[in-house]
């Protein structure tokens, strides 16, 4: 029971591997913007109680290992991070808006 998660009414050990890529598998994650993706996935996981087990950035593709809690559902964590990253990728980096038009940083 020691790698129990617990809230005030569960008890818990959710955890989802989660994959996406980059539209189009343009290889942009690089540098500073791989650290900045790195950074802003880590702080929306942080304001919604979800802890980041593992994980990796590639160029074209993230993989992360997440415990979540029972009340957030595996679409909204991954709505979560993709909607927040994608908009502050594209405000950040105007060479990001260039080649991915509309809005559309994840696939």
């Amino acid at each position: 029971m020691q790698n129990y998660r617990k809230s005030s009414h569960a008890t818990y050990d959710l955890k989802y591997h989660v994959i996406w890529i980059i539209k189009y598998r343009k290889p942009v994650l690089a540098g500073k913007i791989a650290e900045r993706t790195r950074e802003l996935i880590r702080m929306v996981c942080k304001n919604n109680e979800v802890e980041i087990l593992s994980g990796h950035v590639s160029k074209d593709h993230i993989h992360i290992l997440v415990s979540a809690p029972p009340h957030l559902s595996v679409s909204k964590v991954v709505q979560y991070i993709k909607g927040y990253s994608s908009i502050k990728l594209l405000m950040e980096n105007k060479e990001l808006n260039k080649q991915f038009w509309g809005q559309h940083t994840w696939a």
